[in-house]
């Protein structure tokens, strides 16, 4: 039976065409060279070192709120944040580029898929036969043995007009899972830009309430010193009184004025901190600064701290904090690159066609007859490369070994941020109370001090050092106070909470084509 016969029936040409899918279906859905990813397996105590039965410090090993910043019952400190995550510059840079990952995304992906393009040329070209003609006598003959072969000879040496339009396709069969591993790859870097906005998003939260918390501490020691500035006033005035009556000395009023001047100079440091706190926060929240005066210069005293401190356990850890989850992103892209590289090892095979129409006249180039294909497939074998693509290959394992350093490294440098953050907090809470009894302690002694200086009982210089002595420790303890407030943001910056609370947000989608302020454009 012929081969024309043989395809004659429609039934047994199928079974060579299915046979056909068949075989592509399964070189499409080969092997993927390389190893497979398995994610770390992270070395952790079991609890934390600074635990709550070691230190006396109310915290417990229960799940961190995300939300941690909700603990203070501050809603201006809420609001500041929530402005901060739609405003902030540094986070609008980082969703830019996820959508640039998502971008790279698509075009690893899209090596895997059929590639099909169209073209169309109109040309005036010479062919060079005359020359070839003449070389071989073949023109002399012609004209001396057949007048009409030289003319149509002569034809053929004219310059012609040649019009033509086709379709070109080309697939890459991924027999050895190279587009697969670049599709895995670039997975895993959209991730790791993902997780590196996340970690974006702590640090930016932290910040906003590190410079709110500092705000109202530096308020709150002002307001201190004015009120110990308005006591030394009073005592200036009272050794002012006495020593016009006769019953002081010039020098108890000298040394209440350089007391009174002291307190003073004081002033200007933390009225300056308080302006640069204001000026940070508008500029987190992506105002200029100064746009934040009218609502924040009105003094109002600390947030409460929370009563209890949850913390989680350790092993927790690599869920929550961005950069370690970010450092495995790393890994598993340097793992699946092992597989693009060693996949570059092998043949590559794709099926390539053309289909087209050609033909010097224009009315004549729709006709079938002027049409022509081509198609097959195409392998490539690399046979020399001097060496480069074994080299990618150790290349890759030397970074995917380093990349499993790195992720060591980062669990390790998390465990020690929460421990110090849990040892700070602790230490600077014992700090306060300790503060807080010795400033009570001296309110009483400058009292008596006072009382005993105007019924004559005692010197001024008791007074004065008592107040000086008051003076001082109000302001540790307001600082201490402050401290302690910067601890625990830095302890829950350590837990890594607060970007769970965000969803997605969504990707910008920019023109093709436009001006380049487009860009600019809130994502």
């Amino acid at each position: 039976m012929s081969a024309r016969s043989a395809c004659s029936t429609p039934r047994r040409c199928a079974l060579p065409v299915k046979a056909c899918f068949t075989l592509v279906a399964m070189i499409s859905g080969g092997c993927a060279v390389g190893p497979d990813y398995q994610s770390p397996q992270a070395t952790v105590p079991a609890h934390w070192h600074d635990s709550d039965e070691a230190s006396g410090s109310r915290v417990q090993s229960t799940r961190p709120d995300p939300a941690w910043w909700r603990s203070f019952n501050d809603p201006q400190l809420d609001s500041l944040i929530a402005r901060a995550i739609a405003g902030n510059l540094t986070i609008r840079q980082s969703v830019l580029r996820i959508a640039g990952a998502r971008q790279q995304q698509i075009q690893a992906g899209a090596a895997g898929l059929p590639a099909v393009e169209a073209n169309a040329s109109a040309r005036r070209q010479q062919l060079g036969l005359e020359g070839i003609l003449d070389a071989s006598g073949a023109r002399a003959q012609a004209e001396q043995t057949n007048t009409e072969l030289a003319s149509g000879l002569g034809s053929l040496t004219e310059p012609i007009h040649l019009y033509q339009g086709s379709f070109d396709a080309s697939w890459e069969i991924d027999l050895w899972g190279r587009v697969r591993r670049s599709v895995e790859l670039a997975d895993a870097k959209a991730q790791s830009a993902i997780e590196g906005r996340n970690d974006a998003l702590v640090s930016l939260e932290a910040e906003v309430a590190r410079t709110y918390l500092q705000l109202r501490g530096n308020q709150s020691i002002i307001s201190t010193l004015e009120t110990q500035i308005a006591v030394a006033e009073q005592s200036r005035t009272l050794t002012l009184s006495r020593q016009q009556n006769g019953l002081s000395p010039q020098m108890d009023v000298e040394n209440a004025g350089a007391q009174l001047s002291s307190l003073q100079a004081q002033l200007p440091q933390y009225q300056a901190g308080a302006r640069q706190a204001m000026n940070a926060l508008a500029v987190l929240i992506g105002q200029p600064p100064g746009q934040l005066d009218s609502e924040l210069t009105t003094p109002k005293p600390m947030p409460a701290m929370p009563a209890v401190i949850p913390v989680g356990i350790p092993s927790t850890l690599a869920r929550r904090r961005p950069d370690i989850r970010r450092a495995e992103a790393e890994l598993h892209a340097a793992t699946a690159n092992i597989g693009v590289s060693v996949a570059q090892l092998f043949p590559d095979l794709s099926l390539t066609g053309q289909f087209g129409l050609r033909n010097t006249e224009t009315d004549y180039l729709t006709h079938w007859s002027s049409h022509f294909y081509a198609f097959g497939p195409q392998i490539s074998l690399p046979i020399f490369q001097g060496g480069r693509l074994v080299s990618n290959v150790r290349l890759a394992r030397v970074e995917q070994a380093n990349a499993v350093l790195a992720y060591r490294q980062v669990v390790l440098n998390a465990l020690q941020d929460v421990e110090n953050a849990l040892v700070s907090y602790r230490t600077d809470k014992q700090q306060v109370k300790a503060l807080e009894n010795t400033a009570d302690s001296l309110e009483t002694a400058f009292m008596l001090a006072n009382e005993g200086y105007r019924q004559g009982l005692s010197t001024f210089i008791n007074v004065l050092d008592a107040q000086r002595q008051l003076a001082q420790a109000r302001q540790q303890a307001a600082s201490a106070r402050v401290k302690t407030a910067t601890d625990l943001v830095s302890l829950y910056k350590a837990l890594g909470g607060g970007w769970e609370v965000w969803h997605q947000p969504a990707m910008p989608d920019y023109p093709l084509f436009g001006p380049a302020e487009t860009l600019t454009r809130n994502p």
